[in-house]
C-alpha cells in the first residue's frame, strides 16, 4: 500500500476533563513504496480554556451586586451562610469565628461556683479506663529509642579537626591544675566555662574559693550593701539668686532629687535662665516636673544660649512636653546633651519618635541624647546624625589646633 499516514492530535484541556482528539489522515504517494519508506508525522496543539465556575468564567461575576444577591436570601439561607466562615480570619472578633451555634435556651444565671463543683464532682465520679498493660516501676513499655549510628563522613571529619599547638603548650596544658584552667579561661574571655565566683576570683588574682572547681556547685553570693546616698543639700533660694545675679562661679546647678519645690521657686529659676551667661549644666531630675514646669523650661532655653548640658530624668513629663523641649534646642544652638527618659509615659509611641526624629536630625550641635525609643528607625537615624555631629565636631577641632600650631610657628622669636 503505497501511502503516507499523517496524525493530527489536538489536545483541548477543560476546567474538569481533557478531551483527546485523534485525526488520521492517509495520502497516496505514487511512486514511493511503501515498505522501503514510511513516513509518521505527530503534531500535538495545546489548548487552554479559562477557569469556569458553575459553567460561566470569572470575569461575568465582576458585575454581579453582591448587596442584591443578599437581599434575596431568606434568613434561614443567610444564618447558613453566616456559618461559612474562616476561624483564622482575624478582622472578624473571635466569638464570630466559631460556627457552632447553641440554640439552647438558658436554665437560669450562671453561677461559677456550683459549676466548678459539678466539673470537679463528675470528674471523681467517672471511672478511670482500665490499662491494657499494668504499670510497672522499672519497666520499659513500648520500643526505646535508639539513636542512628553517627555516618562514618561524620566521624571522619571530627577526627579530623585538631590543633596541633606543639608539645611545649600540649605538655603545659595537661599538667595545668584547675585553678590555672580557669584563670587562662578567664583571660581568654571563656565566661560561660566558669561560674561568677571563679571569674571574679581570677580578675581580682585570688584563690579559688573551696569546692568552687569545675564540677563544683555554684551558691549564691551575699548581697552587697552600699551606703544611701547623701541627701541634696543645695539651697534652691540661694541658688536662684546666683542665677539671677549670673554669678560667673556657677557652671552646675544640681537640684536632684529635692523634693517640695514650690511652682514659684520653678518659675523664679526659669525666668532667671533667660538672662544668664554663665550656667553651663542644669539637672532636674526627680524633682516633680510636669508639662506645666517644661513648657517655661523651654520657654527658658529658647533664650538661653550658654546651657550645653539639661537633664530632666525620672519627673511627670509627657511625650509632648519633650517633644517641646527638644523642639526648643533648635533656637540655642549650644546643647550638647539632653536626657529625659523614665517619665510619667515610659512608651512615647511612633508619632511622637518620628517627631523627635526629625527635630535632632535639624540640630548641628546636640551630641548626646538620652531617651528610651522603641522603633528601630528611630534609634538608626538618630544616632546616625548625632555620630555626624561628633565628626564634625572633630574636624573643626583639629583645624582651628592645626590653624593655631601654624600661626605659632610663623610668629617671630622676639629677643
Amino acid at each position: 500500500m503505497d501511502s503516507d499516514t499523517v496524525e493530527e492530535t489536538y489536545e483541548e484541556v477543560r476546567s474538569t476533563k481533557t478531551v483527546r482528539r485523534s485525526i488520521k489522515i492517509e495520502e497516496d504517494d505514487k511512486g514511493v513504496d511503501s515498505e522501503d519508506e514510511t513516513s509518521s508525522k505527530t503534531k500535538t496543539t495545546t489548548m487552554t480554556t479559562p477557569a469556569k465556575l458553575y459553567g460561566k468564567d470569572l470575569s461575568e461575576y465582576d458585575e454581579i451586586d453582591v448587596e442584591e444577591l443578599l437581599a434575596k436570601l431568606s434568613p434561614e439561607e443567610i444564618n447558613i451562610l453566616a456559618k461559612e466562615v474562616d476561624p483564622d480570619d482575624s478582622f472578624l472578633p473571635p466569638s464570630q469565628r466559631c460556627s457552632y451555634d447553641c440554640e439552647k435556651e438558658p436554665t437560669g444565671p450562671l453561677n461559677r461556683k456550683q459549676l466548678i463543683e459539678h466539673i470537679n464532682k463528675q470528674a471523681l465520679e467517672t471511672p478511670d479506663q482500665p490499662e491494657l498493660k499494668p504499670y510497672v516501676a522499672g519497666t520499659i513499655r513500648g520500643k526505646k529509642w535508639i539513636p542512628p549510628p553517627i555516618p562514618i563522613k561524620e566521624q571522619e571529619a571530627g577526627e579530623q579537626i585538631a590543633i596541633d599547638m606543639g608539645d611545649e603548650y600540649e605538655q603545659a596544658l595537661s599538667e595545668a591544675t584547675q585553678e590555672e584552667i580557669i584563670d587562662l579561661a578567664a583571660i581568654l574571655g571563656f565566661h560561660s566555662m566558669m561560674n561568677q565566683d571563679q571569674y571574679h576570683a581570677s580578675l581580682l588574682n585570688k584563690g579559688q574559693p573551696v569546692g568552687m572547681g569545675w564540677d563544683g556547685i555554684t551558691k549564691a553570693s551575699k548581697q552587697k550593701l552600699f551606703p544611701a546616698e547623701p541627701p541634696n543639700n543645695t539651697d534652691p533660694d540661694e541658688t536662684i539668686k546666683q542665677v539671677q545675679n549670673d554669678d560667673p562661679k556657677l557652671i552646675d546647678l544640681n537640684w536632684n532629687n529635692i523634693k517640695n519645690i514650690s511652682d514659684e521657686k520653678f518659675e523664679s529659676l526659669f525666668e532667671a535662665l533667660k538672662e544668664n551667661t554663665h550656667l553651663e549644666t542644669l539637672n532636674l531630675v526627680n524633682v516633680g516636673l510636669s508639662d506645666r514646669h517644661s513648657n517655661k523650661l523651654a520657654d527658658a532655653l529658647e533664650l538661653n544660649h550658654t546651657i550645653r548640658v539639661l537633664n530632666v530624668e525620672t519627673n511627670f513629663i509627657s511625650p509632648a512636653g519633650i517633644v517641646r523641649l527638644v523642639k526648643a534646642l533648635l533656637k540655642t544652638k549650644s546643647m550638647e546633651e539632653f536626657r529625659g527618659t523614665n517619665q510619667r509615659s515610659s512608651v512615647l509611641g511612633n508619632k511622637i519618635e518620628m517627631e523627635i526624629t526629625n527635630l535632632v536630625e535639624k540640630n548641628p550641635t546636640l551630641l548626646r541624647l538620652g531617651l528610651h525609643l522603641e522603633y528601630n528607625d528611630a534609634r538608626h537615624r538618630i544616632a546616625t546624625h548625632l555620630q555626624r555631629n561628633v565628626d564634625t565636631i572633630r574636624k573643626d577641632l583639629t583645624l582651628r589646633l592645626r590653624f593655631r600650631f601654624f600661626n605659632h610657628r610663623k610668629t617671630p622669636l622676639i629677643n
